[in-house]
């Protein structure tokens, strides 16, 4: 539980702090990824980010090795709310009240999947079966570029309103929930007390390629889409995807059983059923700026 919480404040922070570096950099764009990458290795507030995201990487690590796929990403949810706070305070981000809603349901569909775990009945999976998880993992690859593609599409239209984010986070969220996979397998094979097994062991596995590939895709349309769009929106949309994804798939995939207590399984699929309902009614494009004062709205240009 602890690292889990500490996993959440290191992604959260590390989130804030790459946006607000973003905010003053020149516009970056994935058809120029050498540009953005020359541009965000070039600010040490990014790349004091990116370390807070690594640190919380490995945090995740030691959650994966203790809990079921499910009950960690259940637990992820809750720094939602530090990151809306920190957005506030730091990035002078607003929130509507459509989407502080939304972020009380996601919250409800946390506090289900917490109630529903049982350490003494829990079981925690260590590996998957290399072909069912690529058959999972690349067709998910394939979606989330196709949908970044066609969000980026339909946001260089002219006359169109200003875009939330929802389509770039699910379309990330796809990449990262394919990376959370990746990483429950490397946890899988840690062995403290043998590290060059341990090594050997993951270098045969697919893991580490899908780590490099999602890292690859996942950090160039991330940092687009984060310099453009909310943090306190288009992280949260990120986060749920990639916990439902991986919560589904990856209980599916390396085979952890479901509650067998009627009353733990209702309350586990509720809160995923839930937070699937709210990522589909969240808004999808920003509100026109509002003119300061009526007479500004008055005055001829």
């Amino acid at each position: 539980m602890g690292a889990a919480l500490l996993a959440n404040v290191l992604y959260s922070g590390g989130f804030v702090l790459e946006k607000r570096a973003l905010g003053r950099l020149p516009e970056v764009t994935v058809r120029a990824p050498g540009r953005l990458l020359r541009l965000v290795l070039g600010s040490p507030l990014w790349i004091a980010g990116a370390l807070a995201l690594a640190a919380g990487f490995a945090a995740q690590l030691v959650v994966y090795r203790t809990l079921p796929i499910a009950a960690a990403q259940g637990l992820s949810v809750s720094g939602l709310v530090l990151l809306v706070l920190l957005s506030a305070r730091l990035l002078g981000e607003e929130t509507s009240g459509r989407e502080r809603y939304a972020l009380a349901g996601i919250l409800g569909a946390l506090l289900m999947v917490v109630l529903s775990l049982d350490e003494d009945t829990d079981t925690v999976g260590r590996g998957a079966p290399y072909p069912l998880l690529l058959l999972l993992c690349v067709p998910s690859l394939a979606a989330g570029v196709w949908l970044y593609r066609a969000a980026e599409r339909r946001a260089a239209r002219r006359h169109r309103l200003p875009t939330a984010g929802v389509e770039y986070g699910v379309a990330v969220g796809l990449l990262y929930g394919v990376s959370s996979l990746a990483v429950k397998g490397v946890s899988g094979h840690w062995a403290p007390g043998d590290l060059a097994g341990t090594l050997g062991a993951v270098l045969r596995s697919p893991y580490p390629y899908l780590l490099l590939c999602t890292g690859g895709f996942g950090l160039v349309m991330s940092q687009a889409a984060l310099q453009r769009c909310r943090a306190s929106l288009i992280v949260p949309v990120c986060t749920t995807v990639t916990c439902l994804y991986t919560a589904v798939l990856g209980t599916l995939s390396f085979g952890e059983a479901l509650p067998g207590d009627p009353v733990r399984l209702a309350l586990r699929l509720s809160g995923t059923v839930l937070a699937v309902a709210v990522l589909l009614t969240m808004p999808k494009h920003d509100a026109p700026p509002r003119p300061t004062s009526p007479r500004e709205e008055l005055t001829p240009r």
